[in-house]
């Protein structure tokens, strides 16, 4: 018999925080009256998706991309597979379960779109559908990804940086934040048509980021996956990614980028402040209010509920953004 002794760094018992994780996080909205009973339950016809196998429904075209691969965003760790990344979603304008955004999303529309940057900027910006693949050159960046949830993806992103966005529009020396807004189509996304079937969001989606946190180079506009344009369900056309925050922040089909002098509000911090602050760095030494923040399941090539569990970094491995918070106490601006 082969007896395992655990080490210090391993996560004990009721720390392990697997699917039950994000059902957690489901039962408290619906514990504010957001959720019906029958929403805990996925929607997906059972035909659809074979737990991140292939999926008959899917029929969101994407299309292949053109794009360097600079080798200090090249890092050596082994990627999620696709078809995970696309099935294993938090998307709730498309359905509250994991499975929702892919089933109910395929038929999104995306051309046209139109991306504003505006508010305390000298030049305005309008692009659209196609000027979000010519305006800036791409470039592949492979990321860990952390959700909240205390599971994680590695993944390669396509985008550029969201600097080169804010830097065209010169920024007013009074601009102190960047706020962020998802599209608002009720029609095509429909967990926005009642905040009852929507997990209790008052959409549009909105998100911040300090001006220093939006102008590190680290802070990726994607606009593509493993090679390809972003599927519908992991948030086409366009995307926010912040690898040292939790994927909460990683705002999707973004519409609008204001710069303002107010901290902006935040969806999530709004729906439940104590569970959900405003920076959300990955942080394994401050705790979820109902689950650990010590380690994470890494989402690899194993089953659903493999318990593939890894030590949690400080802000996600990133150490490169630590002085952005240098005199900062953590713990309470978590």
């Amino acid at each position: 018999m082969l007896i395992k002794h655990p080490k210090k760094s391993d996560s004990k018992e009721n720390q392990v925080t697997d699917e039950s994780i994000y059902k957690d996080r489901r039962r408290l909205l619906k514990s504010l009256g957001f959720i019906g009973a029958g929403s805990l339950l996925s929607t997906t016809p059972s035909h659809a998706l074979n737990l991140f196998g292939s999926d008959e429904s899917q029929t969101f075209q994407t299309k292949a991309l053109k794009f360097t691969q600079p080798k200090p965003y090249q890092i050596k760790e082994k990627l999620t597979p696709e078809q995970k990344v696309i099935s294993h979603n938090n998307f709730y304008e498309f359905g509250t379960s994991k499975s929702d955004p892919i089933a109910n999303a395929q038929e999104f529309k995306v051309d046209p779109w139109s991306l504003t940057i505006e508010g305390l900027v000298e030049k305005p910006i309008t692009l659209g559908y196609e000027d979000l693949f010519s305006k800036f050159d791409l470039e592949e960046r492979i990321y860990r990804m952390r959700c909240v949830e205390a599971w994680s993806m590695v993944i390669p992103w396509i985008g550029f940086s969201l600097a080169n966005i804010i830097k065209q529009a010169k920024p007013m020396s009074t601009a102190k934040y960047v706020a962020f807004e998802t599209l608002h189509d009720p029609d095509q996304m429909p967990g926005q048509r009642s905040r009852f079937s929507g997990g209790g969001i008052d959409y549009p989606y909105v998100e911040g980021l300090r001006l220093d946190e939006a102008m590190h180079h680290l802070t990726l506009m994607s606009v593509g996956l493993y090679g390809k344009t972003l599927p519908a369900q992991n948030g086409a056309p366009i995307r926010l990614v912040v690898p040292w925050k939790y994927g909460f922040k990683s705002i999707k089909s973004i519409v609008k980028i204001r710069l303002t002098d107010k901290m902006p509000p935040t969806t999530w911090n709004l729906l439940a402040r104590r569970e959900y602050g405003f920076y959300a760095n990955v942080n394994p030494q401050v705790d979820h209010p109902r689950w650990s923040q010590a380690s994470e399941r890494r989402i690899t090539s194993g089953g659903l509920l493999t318990r593939n569990r890894i030590p949690t970094q400080m802000f996600n491995g990133y150490e490169e953004v630590a002085s952005l918070y240098s005199g900062m106490d953590l713990t309470k601006l978590y």
